[in-house]
């Protein structure tokens, strides 16, 4: 019986470790591996998003209908990428068609610099559309 008890506090102690050796290696290999950059844009730009869209756009990217386009879909942002990095870059005022449904609302410039457009743009094309990674420097192309 004494024996019984050694092996069972053995094998308690020897296993409490394990969990957090594990643990630390599965957030080392985790950690270890290099997100795309198009991966690192999403999450950055979906921190932006959360931050200066997501109030007129909402969570689900819908928009608010006769008031704010939906980005989720958006044929708009899919099929006018220079003039959606415009509006995200330097703000947006009048008619536009998205979606076949007309909206005339004003959207203010987010005053976030070319990274972080390209980031955000990235974000909503990646989660709700499908598309080519935005780049800083095709934002910066994009003049006023």
């Amino acid at each position: 019986m004494k024996y019984l008890y050694i092996l069972t506090l053995a094998f308690i102690f020897s296993s409490c470790g394990n969990d957090k050796k594990k643990e630390a290696t599965d957030n080392y290999v985790t950690n270890a591996v290099p997100k795309t950059p198009m991966e690192q844009s999403v999450s950055r730009g979906k921190e932006i998003y959360g931050e200066l869209c997501v109030t007129c756009h909402m969570p689900n990217g819908k928009g608010v209908p006769g008031a704010f386009p939906p980005l989720n879909p958006s044929d708009w942002l899919m099929n006018k990428r220079k003039e959606s990095i415009h509006a995200v870059k330097y703000g947006l005022k009048g008619k536009i068609l998205v979606n076949g449904a007309v909206y005339n609302n004003v959207m203010l410039p987010l005053g976030i610099d070319d990274q972080e457009v390209a980031d955000v743009m990235n974000y909503t094309i990646q989660t709700w559309n499908s598309g080519e990674l935005v780049t800083a420097q095709e934002v910066k192309a994009v003049m006023k």
